[in-house]
């Protein structure tokens, strides 16, 4: 079962599309992901709380939806698989989240152009096919991410990750996962 972990929407389940296409976060990760960005010292509460968020490849939308339970003020969803928009768009309207949020049915990879750049930046990509690097210059390009957003890239725990324009602040390995904080330039 996928649910939020806290904040104005705890416990509220999420749908996930059937198969192995979707591998939403887990929900140990996103709490242990939110509890690093409301008590680290590189970030803090209101990094959350006043967020404009951009949550690509979104999935089910747990990140994104999570961030909002927590205050953020904004999200953004982007998500090119048809069975993952779909549970998508049924887990925003589950949390009633529909004034706060934007679904854009696209590559993350080929964003388009951004109405406002976002401060708190989720990528939870499929493992193992470089999207990190490839999403962080497209999105950057494409005036997704604030000067001085954070960002959090899950990965495969052998993953290598070349980010430049970021800076690394924190890292954390979860199972198979591996969680890397960044700070654009």
């Amino acid at each position: 079962m996928l649910r939020i972990v806290a904040g104005s929407h705890r416990g509220r389940r999420l749908t996930a599309p059937p198969g192995e296409t979707t591998r939403p976060t887990a929900e140990r990760v996103r709490q242990a992901v939110f509890d690093m960005l409301w008590h680290a010292p590189w970030a803090g509460r209101a990094v959350v709380e006043e967020a404009r968020v951009l949550d690509a490849f979104s999935g089910t939308g747990a990140l994104g939806l999570e961030a909002l339970s927590r205050g953020a003020t904004h999200a953004t969803f982007i998500e090119r698989d048809r069975a993952a928009l779909a549970a998508l768009h049924a887990n925003v309207a589950a949390c009633r989240a529909d004034t706060r949020s934007r679904i854009i049915a696209g590559d993350a990879l080929k964003p388009p152009a951004a109405a406002q750049p976002c401060t708190l930046v989720m990528l939870d990509p499929p493992y193992g096919q470089d999207f990190v690097p490839r999403a962080l210059a497209a999105l950057t390009a494409a005036g997704w991410i604030a000067p001085g957003a954070l960002v959090v890239a899950e990965l495969g725990r052998e993953e290598a990750l070349e980010a430049p324009g970021f800076e690394e602040v924190a890292m954390r390995e979860h199972g198979a996962a591996r969680v890397v904080f960044l700070r654009a330039g």
